[in-house]
Parts: C-alpha cells; sequence; structure tokens
C-alpha cells in the first residue's frame, strides 16, 4: 500500500464532518469563549465547571490531531516519541493547575481516574464496540504483556509510599480530603519512586520505539493523516495548548465550588469527571479503530495510556510539586485509590493474557469501571 492511499488528506470542514467520527469533539469548541465569559461573569460555579469540561475535548481534539500529525511527517522513531509524549499532554496540563491551587487529593485522584478510565471505560468500550459482530478480535500478547509488566511495575511502585506512611506516618487520607501534609520523609520517598518510574519510562521508550518498534507500532497508525504541513501542525499544536491551559484554569477554578453546589466530592469529580473530559478525544479514538478490527491499536492505546499515567505523568506531577503549589505532592492514595489501581490492573492482565478479545469481555470491564464509580460516588 502506497503513501497516497494511507493519507485521506485534509477533510472539508463542514457539516458532514462534524457529524463524523473525528469531527464531532469539534462541535464542542464554542463552549471554549463561552466558558471563559461565565468565569468572567461570575456565573454559578456548576455551571462554569461543566462548560469548562466540555470545553477542554475539542482542544485535546485538536493537540490530538496535531500530533498525529507531526509524527506522521517525523518518521516512525520521532513520531512514536510525539505521541508518547503528547498523548496525555490535556490532563498533565489540568493537574498542573489542580497542584498549583493546592488540590492535592484532586490530583492524586485524575492519575487514578485516568489510569483507571483507559485500561477499564476505554478498553472494556472498545472490546464491547469492536466484539459485536464477530466472533473475536486478536491483539499481539507481547505489545499488551509488556505494558500490562509495565503497569504492574507501576502499582507496586504506587503503593509502596501508602504502606509506608500505614506503617510510619499519620495513615491514608480520606477520600473527601482536599489537600493533606504528609511531611518531608514520604515526600522524598514520593520523589525517589517518581525518578525509578520515569527511568523505566525512558527505558520502555527505548525498548518500544527502537529495539521492538514492529510490536507498538503497526503499520496503520498514521492511515487517517489530513496531510498537514510539519508548519502547520506546529501551529496548532500551540494554539491547543494554549486552549488546553486556558480551560485547565477556568475548570480548576471552579472545581471547590462546583463540587458543594451538586453535592460531589471533589473525590468523585477528581477520578471520573475531571479523568474522562482529560481524555475524551483519544478515548474516542480508540473505541473507533477497534470497530475497524485493530485491536492492536486500541490495546496499544488503552493499556499503553494508562502506563504513560503511572509512569511519567504522576511522577512529572511529583517533581513539578516541589517548585509550584503549597508543599510536595506525596504518593499516598486514600484506600479506595489504592484498592482501584490493583484490581484494575490485575483485570486488565487477566484479560489481554490470550491476546483475544470478545464484546462479553468488554461489557465485563465496563461493569467494573461502574462498580468503581458507584464505590467512589457514595465514598
Amino acid at each position: 500500500m502506497n503513501e497516497s492511499e494511507h493519507r485521506v488528506g485534509p477533510p472539508t470542514f463542514g457539516v458532514a464532518f462534524l457529524r463524523s467520527a473525528n469531527g464531532w469533539p469539534y462541535l464542542l469548541a464554542p463552549l471554549i469563549p463561552i466558558a471563559v465569559a461565565l468565569d468572567l461573569a461570575g456565573v454559578e460555579a456548576t455551571i462554569v465547571f461543566a462548560a469548562s469540561a466540555l470545553g477542554i475535548i475539542p482542544t485535546a481534539a485538536l493537540m490530538g490531531r496535531a500530533t498525529e500529525e507531526l509524527a506522521a511527517r517525523s518518521g516512525p522513531g520521532i513520531g512514536g516519541l510525539l505521541n508518547v509524549t503528547f498523548g496525555n499532554a490535556p490532563e498533565l496540563i489540568i493537574a498542573l493547575f489542580a497542584l498549583n491551587q493546592g488540590l492535592q487529593e484532586v490530583v492524586k485522584a485524575s492519575i487514578v481516574g485516568s489510569i483507571l478510565g483507559n485500561i477499564l471505560l476505554v478498553l472494556g468500550a472498545a472490546m464491547l464496540a469492536g466484539g459485536i459482530g464477530r466472533d473475536k478480535q486478536t491483539f499481539s500478547r507481547t505489545g499488551a504483556s509488556v505494558q500490562t509488566s509495565m503497569l504492574m511495575l507501576a502499582a507496586a511502585a504506587l503503593l509502596m509510599p501508602a504502606i509506608f506512611e500505614l506503617v510510619e506516618g499519620q495513615g491514608l487520607p480520606a477520600p473527601g480530603a482536599e489537600a493533606v501534609h504528609y511531611g518531608g520523609t514520604v515526600e522524598h520517598l514520593s520523589l525517589a519512586v517518581a525518578i525509578v518510574l520515569m527511568a523505566t519510562y525512558v527505558i520502555g521508550l527505548f525498548f518500544s520505539l527502537k529495539t521492538h518498534r514492529d510490536i507498538f507500532n503497526p503499520d496503520y497508525e498514521d492511515e487517517d493523516s489530513w496531510g498537514w504541513s510539519t508548519r502547520t501542525s506546529i501551529i496548532a499544536l500551540a494554539i491547543a495548548g494554549v486552549l488546553v491551559g486556558l480551560m485547565s484554569e477556568v475548570l480548576v477554578g471552579s472545581i471547590t465550588e462546583a463540587s458543594e453546589s451538586v453535592g460531589l466530592s471533589e473525590f468523585f469529580i477528581g477520578v471520573i469527571v475531571v479523568a474522562i473530559v482529560g481524555n475524551a478525544a483519544e478515548h474516542w479514538v480508540a473505541v473507533l479503530v477497534a470497530m475497524k478490527n485493530k485491536m492492536d491499536l486500541a490495546v496499544n492505546i488503552a493499556v499503553g495510556s494508562s502506563a504513560q499515567v503511572a509512569l511519567f505523568v504522576a511522577p512529572v506531577l511529583v517533581i513539578a510539586s516541589f517548585f509550584i503549589g503549597p508543599y510536595p505532592l506525596a504518593l499516598v492514595f486514600n484506600g479506595f485509590e489504592l484498592g482501584a489501581i490493583l484490581l484494575a490492573i490485575l483485570i486488565a492482565n487477566y484479560v489481554t493474557q490470550d491476546g483475544e478479545s470478545t464484546w462479553f469481555e468488554g461489557v465485563q470491564l465496563l461493569a467494573v469501571y461502574f462498580v468503581f464509580g458507584l464505590a467512589f460516588y457514595f465514598a
């Protein structure tokens, strides 16, 4: 298959495109200026929160598209690096703003929510949507095994500061806590753990982008390229970054009041709502490619994104917290978060170990996610 068959060219931005699978996020673009106007006008926090949360979706979609276009023109090595670097940029930006506001527990909840959302909600929806009408779908056992092994490593590393705090400190935080200052020892332990995780992530990049690139970068990965030039892609990426930052500031600024107004805890908002909106566009891509029977790519997006959150996003936030916010971020998660992380990763490892999936496995993953959501709601 030649290059012209892989590139469909830029779309016509009309009604047909906006109704398509790739175009629907941009229907929400008017909410970007609306959210800013509502915030400046001092409108009720719940409305501002809802508008800014939905406004993040088109900005994240634009960032994802610009990254894919840039990756398509940069070769497989650099392209893969760009994809993994910017893949979770929207949620990282949201978390940085929350960190600066001192919403430490919301940040940790969003980390957990991203991990759970990818390996339960996204993978489950992809298996369900892709499996309908098919006996089964197949994907690389090796690729999935490497990704889930990385998640198991991350789970072990993320659990240890909490265990340390249980044994030596003041115990785990309550689900409803906004911020807890643990003191220097566990904060420095969290920093050391973050460095180990990030080093593992860098080595993993070399493994997946260099020595075993064929497993993690299927040939069809850039087949929907719109043919943007490098300059256009960089400009779009910069615009998307600014807009994501703007929406994140508005979103974070309204979280506390909005949670009190609607009767939901900041924990629930962080672990469910913020985690979903930060990756909504990427989530939809995984479902879409699964429906096209490209489960290798769907699994890579879902499980790979979870691994990236655990091994890259979380460590970056820990390191950044030593420079922004009231005090460093300690990787001490509450009991619900710890249980959910461990169970979700074990389930993902079990479901993907045979290299096959069915629609009913997707239903099971979604059921687990909803059970977790109910527990978080009542926490």
